[in-house]
C-alpha cells in the first residue's frame, strides 16, 4: 500500500494530528508520505491506495480563503493572499482511474452547540470525485486555537494504525 496524507491547518492542532496519523499508518506500513496541503501534488501518484486528508472546521465545514484570513489573523500572521486548502485541492483532485481509498478528519471544537465538520464537508467531495471514502472522523481542540484536548493525540495514532488495516494492500 501507498498512502498520502494530506492536511491543512491555520493553529498546527490540525498538523499535530496528521503527523500522529502519519506514524500510526507508518508504523504499520512505512510507504506513507505526509504532505501540507500548499505542497500536495496536483495529480495523484498511480501507486496511491489510500489518501487520507485533514483539516481544521471554520465556519461549520472546510475553511474559505477568507476564514484562512481570519484565522491567521488570530494567529498574530499576516494573511496569505493566495493561500490553498483542502477545499480548493478537493477541487482540482482528478478523478482515480481505479479504487483509491480515502478517509478525512478535522479538528473540531468540543461543544455540543458548535455544529458542522470538515471531515464530513471532505469525506462529501471525496465520495463526489469518485473515491471509496473508508472512514471519516473528528477530534477535538479545546478552543478556537487549541490546544487539542487530552487523548487526541493517541487518538489520531491509533485511528491512523486503524486505517491501514480497514484498506487491502494492492496486489
Amino acid at each position: 500500500m501507498t498512502a498520502l496524507v494530506v492536511y491543512e491547518s491555520s493553529f498546527g492542532n490540525t498538523a499535530e494530528l496528521a503527523r500522529a496519523v502519519w506514524a500510526g499508518m507508518f508504523a504499520r506500513r512505512p510507504d506513507v508520505e505526509l504532505v501540507e496541503v500548499r505542497g500536495a501534488p496536483e495529480h495523484l501518484p498511480d501507486d496511491i491506495d489510500l489518501l487520507v486528508v485533514g483539516a481544521p472546521t471554520h465556519a461549520f465545514g472546510l475553511s474559505r480563503p477568507r476564514t484562512r484570513a481570519d484565522a491567521a489573523v488570530q494567529a498574530g500572521r499576516p494573511p496569505e493572499p493566495s493561500t490553498i486548502g483542502v477545499r480548493e485541492w478537493l477541487a482540482h483532485l482528478d478523478r482515480p482511474g481505479r479504487t483509491v481509498h480515502a478517509a478525512a478528519f478535522d479538528t473540531r471544537i468540543q461543544s455540543p452547540h458548535v455544529p458542522g465538520s470538515a471531515a464530513s464537508g471532505a469525506g462529501k467531495r471525496l465520495r463526489h470525485a469518485g473515491y471509496a471514502v473508508d472512514d471519516v472522523e473528528s477530534f477535538w481542540v479545546t478552543g478556537t486555537k487549541g490546544p487539542l484536548a487530552v487523548g487526541e493525540l493517541e487518538r489520531a495514532r491509533a485511528w491512523g494504525s486503524h486505517l491501514t488495516e480497514v484498506v487491502p494492500p494492492s496486489a
